[in-house]
């Protein structure tokens, strides 16, 4: 929890700063076609969010309980340096709007910097390729250094762009990876707590930091947004989020757990549930940018936010829906380790949710039927 309020604060204060110096070097977002706000926005909300993350981490490593458990402080120097560089580029892409391989490129670069300072999948939590041990628990696939480094580097790109290609409404993407990182970190804590796995608490306190960051830059990125994240934020997230997954899923592997926390491909289950929706965004949008014989790279304005905005949804209210359908798919597939009684509870919330979600998409539909339905009635009248 301190790291959580430590690193909101510190992104909540820097937010304006960064603001300014956005508004000072020219770095605005202009007002588009596909775009859904109407006047120049100032962007570099990354700045702020990386100086939040990095006062949280520095306050983790420096307290008694956490410091020691955070191991000898190789991988969090190798998180941090990958996270310098990419919200380096992201800067850099926000005055100067980077092409597209460029960016690639640098992405590239920060997964390679992280994976050299020991942030890499070690293992994959598929019994059926590693077997099983003698007393029934499922083997690890051990992960050569080749295979760990081209899945790490993959895994971080791939998760950089869906934060990326999410980024489209006012608060969308800081409140989905908020909700992300918290089910990463439910999940991070029973393992440190409850199985006694010190190697979890990196990703708790990792995902613990990236819940507060943006929490602390929501207030002043919900719509109607002051400043932007940009590529600077978007990027960072991503990579930060995607380091969790690795760190996790990387690091423990599934004999190490105990068989009734879970199924062993919930590790690798995991980190899919809780970015299925920009994920299922970057998958539709390659494909229909194909098919239309565009670049996969090529903006347009049919993401998955842009159709509950056609679909009469106002800005808030689609931010709104994005959130509980993240919440629903990321803590539904979370719950799987907690015990039986808790599961009915956890499933009765879920099923309230999701009629919820389903009443709240439908409102627009609901008001047009409500006014034709009142308009007959008036015509009667008449």
């Amino acid at each position: 929890m301190l790291t959580l309020v430590v690193a909101a604060t510190v992104t909540y204060l820097l937010t304006p700063v960064a603001r300014r110096i956005a508004l000072r070097w020219g770095a605005m977002t202009a007002v588009r076609d596909r775009d859904v706000h109407a006047i120049p926005t100032p962007r570099l909300g990354g700045i702020a969010m990386l100086a939040g993350f990095g006062a949280g981490i520095l306050v983790a490593t420096q307290m008694p309980f956490l410091g020691p458990r955070l191991g000898d402080g190789r991988q969090t120097l190798a998180l941090l340096s990958g996270a310098v560089l990419i919200c380096l580029l992201g800067v850099a892409d926000d005055k100067w709007e980077l092409d597209a391989l460029t960016k690639l490129a640098g992405q590239v670069l920060a997964a390679g910097v992280m994976v050299i300072g020991g942030v890499q999948m070690l293992y994959l939590p598929i019994g059926s390729l590693g077997g099983e041990s003698t007393d029934g628990v499922p083997n690890a696939f051990v992960l050569g250094p080749v295979e760990g480094t081209v899945l790490t580097i993959v895994l971080v790109v791939v998760t950089v762009n869906a934060v990326n290609f999410v980024d489209g409404l006012d608060g969308l993407a800081a409140g989905i990876v908020a909700i992300a990182a918290a089910s990463f970190f439910v999940f991070s804590y029973i393992l440190t707590v409850q199985e006694s796995l010190t190697r979890a608490t990196t990703p708790g306190v990792v995902a613990a930091a990236l819940v507060g960051v943006c929490i602390g830059f929501l207030p002043h990125n919900f719509s109607p947004a002051r400043v932007f994240m940009g590529d600077s934020g978007s990027m960072l997230l991503g990579l930060l989020l995607a380091s969790t997954t690795i760190t996790l899923t990387g690091t423990v592997a599934p004999n190490a757990v105990d068989v009734n926390l879970g199924p062993a491909l919930l590790p690798l289950v995991l980190p899919i549930a809780v970015m299925a929706l920009p994920f299922l965004d970057v998958i539709l949008a390659i494909v229909r940018r194909t098919l239309a014989g565009r670049s996969p790279f090529a903006p347009d304005k049919q993401h998955l936010h842009h159709r509950l905005l056609e679909r009469g949804h106002s800005h808030a209210r689609a931010v709104l829906v994005m959130y509980l359908w993240s919440g629903v798919i990321a803590f539904g597939v979370t719950a799987v380790v907690f015990p039986v009684d808790t599961w009915k509870l956890v499933a009765s919330f879920a099923a309230v949710v999701v009629v919820a979600v389903v009443v709240t998409m439908n409102i627009p539909r609901l008001r047009r039927a409500e006014g034709t339905f009142t308009g007959l009635g008036r015509g009667k009248v008449r």
